[in-house]
């Protein structure tokens, strides 16, 4: 009897286990893919499985980069925030040090 039982428990646990490593698998790869993917992922999730997601180390893994400080910053060009021109950031290289300030307000 208690053979039986214990073999139940580690069958669940097993099953448990692997399907929380395909749903943190699934999250990884919309994570690494970009913000669209991420939304759709976050927004499929179930309010319970918020509880068992390693989200913040997953964030911080897909979205680290391979920067390090006193390398030169990758060119990008941005819309003004009136958009009626566009900055480059290669065009200030050279000419003055560039602050660039990254964060989310939401």
């Amino acid at each position: 009897m208690k053979s039986r039982r214990f073999r139940f428990v580690a069958a669940a646990a097993l099953v448990l286990a692997t399907a929380w490593a395909v749903f943190v698998g699934l999250a990884w790869r919309a994570m690494s893919s970009g913000p669209e993917a991420i939304g759709r992922f976050m927004s499929a999730v179930p309010g319970p499985l918020y509880m068992v997601m390693p989200f913040e180390t997953l964030w911080n893994a897909t979205r680290a980069g391979h920067l390090a400080a006193g390398d030169v910053a990758p060119d990008f060009d941005l819309a003004t925030v009136d958009g009626t021109s566009r900055v480059r950031l290669s065009s200030f290289r050279g000419q003055r040090p560039v602050v660039l300030i990254f964060g989310s307000y939401t």
